[in-house]
């Protein structure tokens, strides 16, 4: 197995986690954040397919699936596409909500898909190349991917301990 293989089969565990998740909860339970500072299961999932889409699209420099597929109409949510989500208020993330699950279903797909697909185009050498030079270190396309899918593991991991803190399983 290559670290590309082993960076989509990781991804992976952490979408079936999102979607089991989600599977276990109504709309509205999805869409409740327990606490201010707690969000929803809605949000992490939106964050995370968002967080995958934005990251591997700049490396495969192509515009976000957001934009070009869509997304950002499908949701229609009251935030501007350019919203930093990762440092939301609460109020902000409040704002983040379905009024159906296969949405969230699908846009999470479709960032996987993407993200899988771009790993599957990888040569191991290439992983090594710096693709942001804002940051000391650098950032490398290894450091980037790996920031992506630790992202995405770790919400996946929050939405399971939020949908406990909802419904209580």
């Amino acid at each position: 197995m290559n670290v590309t293989q082993l960076s989509s089969d990781t991804l992976k565990r952490a979408q079936e986690r999102f979607e089991e998740t989600l599977d276990q909860m109504s709309v509205d339970e999805a869409n409740t954040m327990p606490a201010a500072l707690i969000k929803s299961v809605t949000w992490l999932i939106w964050h995370t397919a968002r967080e995958l889409d934005y990251q591997i699209s700049e490396l495969n420099q192509t515009k976000p699936l957001w934009l070009s597929a869509g997304w950002s109409t499908k949701f229609a949510l009251d935030l501007s596409d350019d919203t930093k989500d990762w440092c939301h208020t609460p109020e902000e993330a409040a704002k983040v909500k379905v009024t159906e699950k296969a949405l969230l279903f699908e846009y999470l797909k479709a960032s996987v898909d993407l993200t899988n697909t771009y790993l599957a185009t990888l040569e191991e050498k290439s992983l090594s190349d710096v693709v942001d030079r804002n940051w000391t270190p650098v950032v490398t396309r290894q450091a980037r991917i790996v920031s992506a899918i630790d992202d995405a593991v770790m919400h996946s991991g929050q939405a399971v301990y939020t949908r406990r803190l909802v419904i209580g399983k």
